[in-house]
């Protein structure tokens, strides 16, 4: 048998959350090919990087576009569109042609059966993330030969709302935590004692806080140093010189950062390293801001006080695309934002309960190692036959174009 981990994305975020599993499953059964497909070397790099810490050699194909009209659009569109990353599957239909099973942490991939016809190709879907945002559970969910979640809260959404068969779906953790360290992260300029906090808006400009208020966020502290803050977005958001959503049209420019923001001591600004991906920045900070990122239930693997902008006039209580909302103060602008920092602490205590009644939801996690089970899930999936074509609600590539930026 002979199972694919597909990384291709312009960032490195979604690889720690499928490599981990290719890492088991290389151990686990020893018998079955795999090997590691990627579309950059920023991609090789990382996958390299992470199979160097865990002692592993896997095979990696890194794949390119072969026909001039693709590397065409590529060289024109990229600063708007994935040019690239959508002929990715166009030009290599021979590799992907070859797989018994590839493992995906993206739906863009559902462009291999719904337009180029592997219906023999099992799709297997890692997800990145445990959000709550809808795009997440959309019908295209249910194109996949098999799903892994990470919860009963993902797994219950995706029955109700994509219709994804229950049989079709296994709750196996999240293979990412298997790489957090022991011990929490904390960066050169938090010895100074003051408490850090983690500002990580999301690049989509319909759900966002930054195009709205997230410069006046970083003037915050600018001129109130109390308060340490990291700047780490969701890596997209500064990846093109414009953000497209397509489930709600919209286009935007993040524009730059002002100098006296990078000058300030108290402030550190990643836009998409390395740190902005391994958890470095929730591991390390006392108090997370931000607004529908994925990234504040990885941050609530310790709780601690949170803080939501609502940057537009949301009607969010009982909506299930904002429950962690429910996880901290929610603040209306940047002017609030000095008070709900100092009570955040105080309040933490009434909000302890609940983070970790969300938590538990989100992540299902035993002793054994979510990357295990994530890796005897893809065995029995891969041998499976495959899930029937829905053509009708797997929709087109650029209806996809957002969940792939989750």
């Amino acid at each position: 048998m002979k199972i694919g981990f597909l990384f291709n994305h312009d960032q490195i975020h979604q690889v720690a959350h499928s490599l981990p599993i290719a890492i088991a499953l290389a151990g686990l059964s020893p018998s079955t090919e795999i090997v590691i497909a990627t579309s950059n070397a920023r991609l090789t790099d990382e996958v390299r990087r992470l199979c160097a810490e865990k002692g592993v050699a896997l095979p990696i194909i890194e794949l390119a576009l072969r026909k001039p009209l693709t590397r065409f659009a590529a060289r024109h569109l990229e600063a708007l569109l994935p040019a690239t990353k959508l002929g990715i599957y166009r030009d290599n239909l021979d590799f992907f042609g070859s797989l018994d099973a590839l493992v995906v942490a993206e739906k863009t991939s559902l462009l291999l059966k719904t337009r180029y016809g592997l219906s023999g190709l099992r799709l297997i879907h890692t997800r990145h993330g445990a959000g709550d945002r809808a795009i997440g559970f959309d019908k295209a969910s249910a194109e996949f030969d098999h799903v892994l979640v990470s919860g009963p809260k993902i797994r219950d959404r995706l029955i109700a709302e994509a219709g994804v068969p229950a049989d079709r779906l296994t709750i196996v953790g999240y293979p990412k935590f298997d790489l957090l360290p022991e011990t929490p992260a904390r960066l050169p300029f938090q010895a100074n004692g003051k408490p850090t906090v983690l500002y990580n808006p999301h690049p989509s400009p319909h759900l966002s806080s930054w195009f709205r208020h997230g410069r006046a966020v970083l003037d915050h502290f600018v001129h109130d140093d109390r308060y340490n803050l990291i700047f780490a977005p969701h890596v997209m958001l500064f990846q093109r010189r414009f953000v497209l959503t397509i489930d709600r049209l919209r286009i935007d420019r993040p524009g730059e950062i002002d100098p006296g923001v990078l000058a300030a001591p108290n402030i550190h600004v990643d836009l998409g390293s390395r740190a902005s991906t391994d958890m470095t920045y929730t591991s390390a900070a006392d108090i997370y801001l931000g607004d529908v990122s994925s990234q504040v239930y990885e941050f609530l693997q310790r709780p601690r006080p949170c803080v939501f902008l609502d940057s537009h006039g949301v009607d969010w209580i009982g909506n299930p695309n904002y429950a962690h909302w429910q996880a901290g103060a929610v603040i209306d602008g940047p002017a609030s934002l000095g008070a709900a920092l100092d009570r955040a602490e105080q309040r933490q205590v009434g909000y302890r309960p609940v983070q970790e009644a969300l938590f538990a939801r989100s992540f299902d996690l035993t002793d054994e190692p979510s990357a295990l089970r994530a890796a005897r899930a893809v065995l029995a999936a891969a041998s499976r036959p495959t899930a029937p074509a829905r053509s009708s609600s797997a929709g087109s590539a650029t209806d996809r174009l957002d969940g792939a930026r989750a």
